[in-house]
């Protein structure tokens, strides 16, 4: 059983849990906002995460749910965009990507480089991307047309990424995880993100799931303790 130290069981108390054992009954979304915002007392602005499990089976391939979604507010961060392409660099650039360009990215990337937070990519640079899937992979960095980033509208793509649009995936244990916001935001803007993402995931039901399709919701700060959302209001809210 994992054992947590003082400061988290402090967090506990301070949102009304005895211990990491309680039993924490789902409430709704914002309550759990206002006890998570409770929670921050990092030196640093917190993320607030959301994690969602869902009754689908991600070894097949239309339960395999993958997407992007726009936040009304963003996740407060600062999003940094790499753009690969031939001729659209000024385009990407003027758009707001940190870098754009072909060849000197791709031989970084060689060189193992991944210090970004996306790449998109024109169609006709894929073909010498995908050799570099070992690199880019493993680190949910690869583009993909399901996720946007692969587009000739690249200036476009860069605006939506750097304005608050983010992917998911779901996991192989049928979870999707995602970042809605920073602790500093005020309760109604992470109620806002949250709802919104939830709304996109419950759209994305694949039509061969059976069953209970978002079986629990929980939110969390980064360094803090999770509270179950009531997945039932959630679904009802956004059905």
């Amino acid at each position: 059983m994992a054992q947590h130290g003082k400061r988290y069981n402090n967090q506990l108390k301070k949102i009304g849990y005895a211990d990491a054992q309680a039993n924490r009954k789902p409430i709704t979304i914002t309550d759990a906002v206002g006890k998570v915002k409770q929670t921050a007392s990092a030196k640093f602005d917190e993320s607030v995460d959301i994690a969602i499990n869902l009754g689908v089976d991600p070894r097949k391939a239309d339960q395999a749910i993958r997407g992007t979604v726009s936040l009304p507010h963003g996740i407060g961060k600062k999003v940094r965009v790499t753009v690969v392409t031939r001729n659209q660099e000024a385009a990407a650039l003027a758009a707001g990507a940190d870098e754009a360009g072909f060849e000197p990215i791709l031989e970084k990337i060689r060189g193992g480089w991944t210090d970004t937070d996306v790449i998109i990519a024109t169609p006709e640079v894929m073909a010498e991307l995908g050799k570099l899937g070992r690199v880019l992979g493993p680190r949910g960095l690869m583009p993909n047309p399901k996720s946007g980033t692969v587009t000739q509208d690249v200036a476009t793509a860069v605006k939506e990424v750097k304005a608050g649009k983010i992917e998911y995936r779901v996991d192989k244990g049928g979870n999707v995880h995602a970042s809605v916001g920073k602790a500093s935001f005020d309760a109604p803007k992470l109620v806002d993100n949250i709802n919104t993402f939830l709304a996109t995931i419950i759209r994305a039901k694949p039509a061969t799931a059976k069953g209970q399709f978002v079986k629990s919701v929980a939110i969390s700060t980064t360094m803090g303790p999770s509270v179950k959302i009531d997945a039932t209001e959630a679904i009802k809210a956004h059905a």
